[in-house]
């Protein structure tokens, strides 16, 4: 069935500009992302830092959207999101996590899979705290998640808590509003090549020591 005025199956895009050899990788999986999230802010990618979280509901049914990497730390990698938001209440039941970044720009992709912790509250409130106050304010005007009548809602609770903290910086955090990283254990790096002969490295987390194997794409 043709989408538009374009027949769907007959989209195609070749893949040429690379090729990702076992010798090239660092023997840390975060380091080898690092150097790949360099390469993307290099080449211009947009929001180079977006990328799709994964969850599943505690009997299994899975759900993702896009959110934003804020921190590549010894340990993992992290996000900041509201607690009682559809995701928190999921990874609250079940941690574990998958993580997808799109840089067609190089024509690269990373998919981290992993369990996810709630950071500290320290660094949630330095995080919250380096926010535009705009972003403060709409954490605290919006329940995620949660059913409302309108846009309206949203406006009007927005407008009076602009209101209350005029002329002040200091807006706190709310306690429902924090931050998780996502631990490892699974790294795949994947780059586009001719002929769909895709190169897919994955790094499998072995006790302490990541081993590395090639997958057929």
């Amino acid at each position: 069935m043709a989408l538009g005025k374009k027949d769907i199956a007959g989209l195609r895009q070749e893949y040429k500009l690379g090729q990702l050899d076992e010798g090239e990788l660092l023997a840390d999986p975060l380091e080898q992302f690092r150097r790949w999230f360099n390469d993307a802010l290099d080449c211009g990618v947009m929001e180079p830092n977006a990328m799709v979280l994964a969850t599943a509901s505690a009997d299994g049914q899975p759900a993702s959207r896009v959110v934003l990497l804020k921190d590549i730390d010894l340990y993992g990698l992290c996000f900041y999101t509201n607690y009682e938001s559809r995701k928190g209440l999921e990874l609250l039941h079940n941690p574990c996590a998958a993580l997808l970044f799109f840089w067609p720009e190089l024509q690269r992709q990373v998919r981290v899979e992993g369990i996810a912790e709630r950071l500290p509250e320290e660094a949630a409130d330095a995080y919250f705290q380096s926010r535009p106050k705009g972003s403060r304010l709409g954490a605290l005007a919006s329940h995620q998640s949660r059913e409302i009548a309108c846009r309206n809602v949203l406006d009007d609770q927005l407008a009076k808590l602009e209101e209350a903290y005029a002329g002040t910086e200091d807006v706190p955090r709310p306690a429902y509003w924090g931050g998780y990283r996502v631990r490892p254990q699974r790294f795949e790096f994947w780059q586009g090549r001719s002929n769909r002969l895709h190169d897919r490295l994955v790094y499998k987390k072995e006790e302490s020591t990541w081993k590395v194997i090639r997958l057929a794409p």
